[in-house]
């Protein structure tokens, strides 16, 4: 197996970075070990709006404000980092305490993403801008707007309506994590009948997750008049 440095490109001058990038706080209490991730995932997440939006800035020089923060709002959901993370493997790397293992721990989009931005953070404190640039940019430069654009709750209101003449509604059932990296989980249902949940760093991403999950249950699935 490819070492994760092998895989993204980026041999790290201080190892100990590279694993508490990797570490996730269930191992850091099971194992005794004084760091985890989450400091780095919080500077991590701050390196990638800022290269993002430099890239965006670039890429789109006659798109106005609202346009960019659109786009920008998409790559840098959980879904789409969770998306990135799958690809490079990232799950087989992590240290998870085994509470998080037995359970699906190295393939929950939730830990994948933050993971992901961990790494980042990493990168970013062993190398500096530059090296940590060249890692997103070339992750941004493949991805397809067309895909990026996609609004899934607009889509699911087309849908609902059309189909039963009501709007779906959302509810936040539960919000964890501290005040700089809270998660909020929500569900969209039409009555009684809920039709997906999603999860977001806030109400508008987590309520997009939730269309998303929405739209492909309904593709096979139909909703009755008794249900609602």
């Amino acid at each position: 197996m490819p070492s994760i440095e092998e895989i993204i490109g980026y041999s790290f001058r201080d190892k100990k970075l590279l694993r508490e990038a990797l570490t996730h706080k269930s191992y850091s209490s099971e194992a005794n070990f004084s760091s985890h991730n989450e400091r780095l995932e919080f500077l991590g997440d701050s390196v990638l709006g800022l290269v993002a939006a430099c890239y965006l800035f670039k890429r789109y020089p006659a798109e106005d404000e609202g346009y960019l923060s659109k786009i920008k709002s998409a790559l840098v959901s959980q879904p789409s980092l969770a998306k990135w993370a799958g690809e490079l493997g990232l799950g087989q790397y992590l240290l998870l305490g085994v509470g998080e293992n037995l359970t699906g721990g190295k393939g929950r989009s939730s830990i994948l993403s933050n993971t992901l931005e961990a790494l980042i953070g990493a990168i970013y404190m062993d190398g500096g801008l530059a090296p940590v640039e060249k890692f997103i940019t070339a992750w941004l430069a493949v991805q397809k707007a067309e895909l990026l654009q996609t609004d899934y709750k607009s889509a699911l209101q087309e849908r609902i309506q059309k189909r039963h003449k009501t709007p779906p509604e959302y509810e936040v059932m539960d919000t964890q994590g501290p005040e700089h990296d809270k998660v909020f989980t929500m569900r969209v249902r039409i009555g009684k009948k809920v039709l997906g949940m999603g999860y977001g760093k806030n109400k508008k991403e987590a309520e997009q997750s939730a269309a998303e999950c929405a739209l492909a249950y309904l593709e096979n699935h139909e909703v009755h008049r008794r249900e609602l």
